[in-house]
């Protein structure tokens, strides 16, 4: 591991200029690119007390051996020069997106004579005109299959076209009409360009013309008797509207843009795009890229505009481009893609609208993405079994934890705290065993007691359990068979809390691990090991250990732990928002004798809000079904008396509308206060 005040410049060889820097490794390999606006000020970040800096910029720079740098004139020219050094020396710490596949695009090569149209993939060529991205090929093909009919543009490969213009006979599509067959001269070659053209203007989205022009046609036929033509027309026109239903309009004013949308976590981000063009989505992408540096979201979108536009140029880049946060600063990128075009780009977050409302559909895409990545990486069978060894060999276990609880504190500004007991067993959920507590008492005044206090309650129960049944053993071993039945309850199911894990995980750092390791000391309990996952640094605090382990950031291990914390916290968190719930009340309507939910329903329901119910005169709301002069009149009364001032109301339930607050926190948050135990089984709500 380098020193960095070995290789840092000297006070005043920095220039205070636009410029890129390059950190290079003891082998001279390019490990890091960046770009500042002024070189002086952004490489002095680096070159601080390693402990002030986040984990990843700190073993960058341990890596790093030597530090250069490139002055340039303007901040757009950094941006250029950065994109091209990432592209051609791949450097290790710097983002990258990773796609899953290589997306097909409909391509059509009118750099040809006789252009062809055509599947493709990988580098784009000069000449061609591409439609997509597309997230099969089999999509394409379906599109192309029905455009055909109305525009037989060649689609056979330059051996066949060779092939049937030395023979003299056709493929099988020109025969059926899907060809216009240019390779025995049935059409000229400037009559076959044309047909590319329209072609190409179909899929950029100039369709209604088009279609109107059919349509016309159309009629025209039928006026002069000429129906086989007609119905030929009206086929054509049938094709094309089928086609077009493939991509349904999503903005109405026609507009070309591109849509990208981030979901991110502490290790990886996920990055959609969609490609709108004439107002309908024409292609949709996405990566997965892991954050080997600390970044924002805003860095990570200019990371994506460099992949995306990095080798357009012309109309592949869209006069709008639609953003979940800006780059800071924002000026020089909206300057290299007004470059890149060729005209002004307008780089911005949608605020309300259709474009919000697809900004908000491409969001939850790309959050489903993320998930999705996640899920197959947990669902390995190979990667969890790797992910647990990594575990054991981290924090020293004899074998791999089979079994991980996970416990989180949850409060609201001190009240309705709570607590959260998470299972995992061979990597996997197991949802039946969660279990929410519920603390009060003494011990909600701060984190670190109500985590002594929630791992006393559950390991004393787990020895109460244990001292009725005898030694605890493996319910799969013959011995173990009358023991295994005494852990059921009558119904079956296992007890609460019948088995113990072999690692214990709190949400937290040193002084929450110190917490759960005494609790358990006090009811004398040591072969469970203990570890926190401290949010900030995802560093593992073990109870005996001085200084944090810190997992490699892309270790198997660190994955696991990660989904095992955020767990327990979304768990708690879920738990605590429902006890905030309880402590309103739902309605005003809550207070009128016999007024049910059904009825509380249909007076929302008609008239839309409490705010209009109030207002209502009794006759008004005697027309609700169900609903008497005399009830009428005890709702009016109600309405009265209570406060002007009162929550938003569902207005399909009639109940107080749960609205997230920012004093909601995990473990480490702000003091809590405390109460009773209260154990509650896990389930979902």
């Amino acid at each position: 591991m380098a020193d960095p005040s070995s290789y840092r410049p000297k006070p005043g060889e920095i220039p205070d200029t636009p410029g890129v820097y390059r950190f290079r490794d003891e082998h001279r390999r390019v490990i890091y690119v960046g770009k500042a606006k002024s070189l002086r000020q952004r490489l002095a970040n680096y070159f601080q007390d390693l402990a002030s800096l986040h984990p990843r910029t700190r073993t960058m720079v341990t890596t790093a051996a030597s530090v250069e740098w490139t002055v340039v004139s303007t901040e757009v020219e950094a941006l250029q020069l950065e994109y091209s050094w990432i592209k051609e020396f791949d450097p290790r710490f710097n983002v990258k997106y990773r796609d899953d596949k290589s997306y097909p695009y409909l391509a059509v090569t009118m750099n040809e004579e006789f252009p062809r149209v055509q599947v493709m993939r990988g580098q784009k060529r000069k000449g061609v005109r591409y439609f997509g991205p597309y997230g099969h090929a089999w999509a394409i093909r379906d599109t192309v299959d029905l455009l055909l009919r109305v525009f037989p543009v060649r689609t056979c490969s330059a051996g066949v076209f060779k092939n049937a213009a030395r023979t003299g006979r056709p493929c099988l599509l020109g025969y059926i009409g899907k060809c216009s067959a240019p390779c025995v001269d049935r059409v000229s070659a400037d009559e076959h360009r044309d047909l590319a053209e329209e072609f190409c203007d179909f899929m950029a989205g100039r369709t209604g013309t088009y279609i109107r022009r059919l349509e016309q046609q159309m009629a025209d036929a039928a006026e002069e008797m000429e129906y086989e033509r007609a119905a030929r027309l009206r086929d054509d026109i049938g094709a094309l509207r089928k086609a077009m239903e493939k991509s349904a309009v999503v903005l109405a004013d026609a507009t070309d843009a591109d849509l990208i949308a981030v979901a991110e976590d502490e290790l990886e981000a996920a990055v959609q795009i969609f490609h709108v063009r004439g107002g309908r989505v024409r292609g949709q992408r996405g990566w997965v890229t892991d954050k080997v540096e600390e970044i924002t979201t805003g860095a990570l979108v200019e990371h994506a505009l460099q992949q995306l536009y990095g080798e357009e140029k012309g109309d592949s880049v869209p006069k709008e481009v639609l953003v979940p946060a800006l780059p800071e600063p924002v000026e020089p990128v909206q300057e290299w893609l007004a470059e890149r075009r060729g005209s002004g780009v307008s780089l911005r977050i949608p605020q309300r609208g259709d474009k919000k409302a697809l900004m908000e559909t491409v969001q939850r895409n790309a959050q489903q993405a993320l998930v999705l990545h996640k899920t197959k990486r947990a669902s390995d069978l190979t990667t969890r079994s790797r992910a647990l060894e990594e575990i054991a060999e981290a924090l020293d276990l004899d074998s791999a934890p089979l079994r991980i609880e996970c416990y989180d504190i949850s409060h609201l500004q001190g009240d309705d705290v709570v607590a959260s007991m998470v299972v995992f067993e061979d990597g996997l959920q197991r949802k039946s065993e969660y279990r929410r507590f519920q603390i009060k008492g003494f011990a909600g005044q701060d984190d670190v007691r109500s985590m002594h206090e929630v791992i006393s309650r559950r390991f004393r129960r787990y020895l109460a359990e244990k001292e009725k049944t005898g030694e605890w053993v493996d319910d799969t071993s013959e011995d173990g068979a009358n023991g295994a039945a005494d852990l059921k309850d009558e119904d079956g199911r296992p007890k609460k809390f019948a088995y113990p894990p072999q690692l214990v995980v709190v949400d937290g750092g040193r002084p929450q691990v110190a917490a759960a390791k005494k609790a358990l000391d006090e009811l004398g309990i040591d072969d469970i090991a203990v570890c926190g996952l401290a949010k900030r640094l995802e560093e593992v605090w073990l109870p005996d250990d001085e200084d944090p382990v810190v997992l490699p950031r892309t270790s198997e291990g660190l994955y696991l732990l990660q989904r095992v914390r955020d767990e327990a916290h979304r768990f708690a968190i879920t738990y605590q928002r429902t006890k905030r719930a309880q402590r309103f009340r739902s309605s005003p309507l809550d207070d009128v004798p016999g007024l049910g939910d059904t009825r509380k329903q249909a007076l929302l329901k008609h008239f839309g809000s409490l705010k209009k119910l109030r207002s209502a005169t009794i006759d008004q709301i005697c027309e609700v079904p169900g609903i008497g002069r005399k009830t009428a009149e005890t709702i009016a009364v109600a309405l009265a008396q209570a406060a002007p001032a009162a929550p938003a109301v569902n207005t399909a339930t009639g109940e107080i509308m749960d609205e997230e607050e920012p004093g909601t926190t995990g473990s480490g948050g702000d003091p809590v206060t405390a109460g009773a135990p209260d154990e509650r089984r896990g389930q979902e709500t």
